[in-house]
């Protein structure tokens, strides 16, 4: 039985920029390898992929875990048989700040009413 990949989507602005894009480019050589395996991960398992790579954050929104030398996270929320990846972001501390699951939230918000 093949499994069918899932479809990978980057949130894209009303003026057409692409921020998580635009983040993966501004990270380091190795953590940007390291990025496209989680998210080459992501594309292959979707719902089914769990810890260490992915989390439930709450309200349909999960992160993608990128563990190295600094802490990654790239939000995103399942759409039928297509996955949003909504927002990248640093993590420094060990709750995942309020201002990036809000903005995650409301990226999350505009594609559902789509």
């Amino acid at each position: 039985m093949d499994v069918i990949p899932w479809i990978i989507v980057t949130y894209e602005t009303s003026a057409g920029e692409k921020p998580v894009d635009v983040f993966i480019k501004k990270q380091q050589p190795q953590a940007r390898s390291k990025i496209i395996h989680n998210i080459r991960l992501l594309q292959q398992y979707g719902n089914m992929l769990g810890m260490p790579h992915a989390k439930m954050l709450g309200g349909g929104l999960y992160e993608l875990r990128i563990r190295g030398k600094e802490e990654l996270r790239i939000c995103y929320f399942f759409k039928q048989k297509t996955i949003y990846l909504l927002h990248g972001f640093k993590k420094q501390k060990q709750k995942t700040p309020q201002k990036e699951l809000n903005l995650a939230h409301l990226r999350m918000k505009e594609l559902t009413l789509l």
